[in-house]
């Protein structure tokens, strides 16, 4: 049993059989597949021959040019921000080793800052994998290397020991493992619906870890619940007149009418581009969604840099208002380039990236941002691109790994493990990947390796990047 799977050009990947055979036919596929590529060959690490600074610089060429030096002065801060804005370099450190061949959907930047908290339609705070710019298919291995890696980068940062930091790591991969048994063994409809929900967490967090550190999480978690669109524009704009306009704080924000002005063009003609893009987005909602949307009127549009991997990328929010002066929404329309799991000499999955980007999250999510949607079009430059248009806010949280204890670090890589599990689950088939792993424990073993091994290439990476910096190859500013 071929347990790859190959996407195609289209405006979809190609639609799935209906039905599949029993469930120790699949997980006995699993167990075959140990045989083709052993799960010890899983700590292994390509040769170190690539240039992770000209990784950094390709990546630059379709970005905005006068945001490059702010991306890289973050990826500087440290190794752990370096990792975070080096997928394209880790992507390029898996192609060259074999994988396992047991292909689902891929977040495609699966490190422990991309598990986070965001509400659900029906307002409950969930746990889940919330960053999916990089979503693909590709080999379930992938994203729970780079998963485990950042476990072990951020132990470094604070200052565990070699012992602690490594029972942190085989927390999560165990984790991963028995959550994705029990994927393997759960009603369809059941597990395309499980969820990790934050209040239940909370009450295990209160009773199992130091009050000071219970505490923390308790406090991070209302202040996640205070994380929505008013919130943004009481921090991002400002009232002139009858409504909002967004502030001015270059390069993180700048509003569409400077860029404009200085791409040349006037306000009427770049705020109808803004519309054309907008009404190509209304029309990838389902129309339950669409009357939602039409109940909102733009108000203003800025360009806000977000992150540390997407700085450079057109990233927009979107003011808009509703039923009264204090009902705003703010959506993000980011930009979608191809993802960097895809192999650049074979066509991508997708003919559309934002396409792409909404489907690897509705498929890994059990549940998503209703107003989740794409659309392309005409920038103030004149460039045709692809975005994806998301919530900008909406209860969203994320980790803070310099600011967890030992203890809380290992709870949280359970909960990570958990999360991954149940999204390959959902994306490609658990019963497959649960025989190939089995008990998950030499596989722990293999990654604990390997993430040892990458962590010391990343912090080597990271060293390049400064050199490159301190002799002028790249420029960088603080960030």
């Amino acid at each position: 049993m071929d347990t790859r799977s190959e996407p195609t050009v289209g405006t979809s990947v190609r639609p799935e059989p209906a039905g599949t055979p029993p469930r120790a036919e699949r997980r006995a596929a699993g167990v075959a597949a140990r045989a083709k590529h052993p799960i010890a060959a899983h700590a292994q690490l390509a040769p170190a021959d690539r240039d992770p600074v000209a990784i950094i610089e390709e990546q630059g060429t379709t970005r905005v040019a006068q945001l490059l030096a702010l991306r890289h002065g973050r990826m500087a801060a440290s190794p752990f921000a370096f990792y975070r804005g080096a997928a394209a370099i880790m992507a390029t450190d898996l192609r060259e080793v074999p994988d396992s061949g047991i292909v689902t959907q891929l977040c495609g930047d699966a490190h422990l800052s991309n598990v986070g908290m965001f509400a659900s339609p029906e307002r409950a705070l969930l746990m889940d994998l919330n960053d999916f710019d990089e979503t693909a298919p590709g080999p379930f291995e992938w994203d729970v290397k780079r998963m485990a890696a950042s476990f072990e980068i951020a132990g470094r940062a604070r200052g565990f020991t070699p012992e602690q930091r490594a029972r942190i790591v085989s927390q999560l991969v165990l984790s991963y493992a028995i959550a994705m048994d029990e994927a393997s063994r759960t009603p369809v409809l059941e597990l395309a619906t499980a969820r990790l929900d934050v209040d239940a967490l909370l009450a295990r967090v209160t009773g199992e870890l130091r009050p000071e550190a219970a505490d923390r999480v308790a406090k991070a978690i209302a202040k996640t619940r205070r994380r929505n669109s008013a919130d943004a524009v009481d921090r991002l704009a400002e009232r002139v007149g009858a409504d909002y306009r967004f502030r001015t704080d270059p390069p993180i924000l700048v509003p569409l009418r400077e860029l404009a002005a200085h791409q040349g063009i006037d306000e009427p003609r770049a705020e109808a581009r803004v519309e054309a893009l907008f009404d190509s987005y209304r029309d990838s909602l389902t129309p339950a969604n669409q009357h939602i949307l039409n109940r909102f009127r733009i108000v203003d549009v800025a360009m806000k840099v977000v992150g540390v991997g997407s700085v450079g990328t057109r990233a927009w929010v979107v003011l808009l208002i509703g039923n009264g002066k204090r009902d705003v929404l703010v959506l993000q329309a980011k930009e979608a380039q191809r993802s960097v799991l895809e192999d650049p000499n074979r066509p991508s999955a997708f003919r559309h990236q934002g396409e792409r980007v909404v489907h690897g999250q509705r498929r890994m999510q059990a549940f998503g941002d209703v107003l989740l949607g794409w659309t392309s079009g005409e920038g103030v430059d004149g460039q045709q691109r692809d975005f994806y248009v998301r919530q900008f806010r909406d209860w969203k949280g994320s980790a803070e790994p310099e600011k967890q204890e030992r203890q809380t670090m290992r709870m949280y890589a359970e909960y990570c493990g958990i999360v991954l599990a149940r999204a390959h689950a959902r994306g490609g088939d658990a019963a497959v990947i649960s025989g190939y792993l089995g008990d998950g424990r030499e596989f722990a073993g293999s990654l604990l390796e390997f993430s040892t091994q990458y962590a010391d290439r990343t912090e080597r990476d990271h060293a390049a990047l400064l050199e490159a910096i301190s002799s002028g190859r790249v420029d960088a500013v603080a960030p």
